[in-house]
C-alpha cells in the first residue's frame, strides 16, 4: 500500500529528483511556459501553483510575513531573481483567482521515444 507517499519518482534518485524538479519550476517562472512529457508537469504542477498562492496571499501581510514566505520559496528555488519575478510580477496578476494558475495542453507523443509531451504554462485572465 503506498500510504502517505506522495510525488512521482520520475526513475531517478531523490537528490536528481529534487534538481530536476527545481530546475522545471525555475524554467517554468522564467518562461511561463515549458514544453515537458506529462509526468514531469504532473510532478511539478501542484508545486508550482503553490509557491504562486504562498507569493499571492503574502502580499497582504505584515513586513515579517513577506520576509518568511520569500525565504519559504527561496528554500524551495534558491534563485533570487526567479523569486523576485514570482513575488513581483506573477503573484499580482493571479491575486483575484483562487487556484487553477497553470494550464496542461497535450501535444501528442516524442518522435524518439513516444512520451506523451504536453505544455505546462500560466494561465492568461
Amino acid at each position: 500500500m503506498r500510504h502517505n507517499v506522495a510525488g512521482y519518482k520520475l526513475d531517478r534518485t531523490s537528490g536528481a529528483r529534487l534538481a530536476l524538479r527545481r530546475n522545471l519550476i525555475k524554467q517554468f517562472f522564467e518562461h511561463e511556459r515549458i514544453r515537458t512529457t506529462r509526468a514531469k508537469a504532473a510532478a511539478i504542477r501542484g508545486e508550482a501553483e503553490h509557491i504562486i498562492t504562498i507569493a499571492r496571499n503574502s502580499a497582504n501581510g505584515s513586513d515579517s510575513e513577506k520576509v518568511a514566505a520569500r525565504r519559504l520559496v527561496a528554500s524551495k528555488l534558491g534563485d533570487n531573481q526567479v523569486i523576485k519575478r514570482v513575488f513581483d510580477e506573477i503573484a499580482p496578476r493571479f491575486a483575484n483567482r483562487n487556484g487553477g494558475y497553470t494550464r496542461v495542453m497535450k501535444l501528442g507523443p516524442r518522435l524518439g521515444d513516444s512520451a506523451e509531451m504536453v505544455i505546462l504554462e500560466l494561465v492568461e485572465e
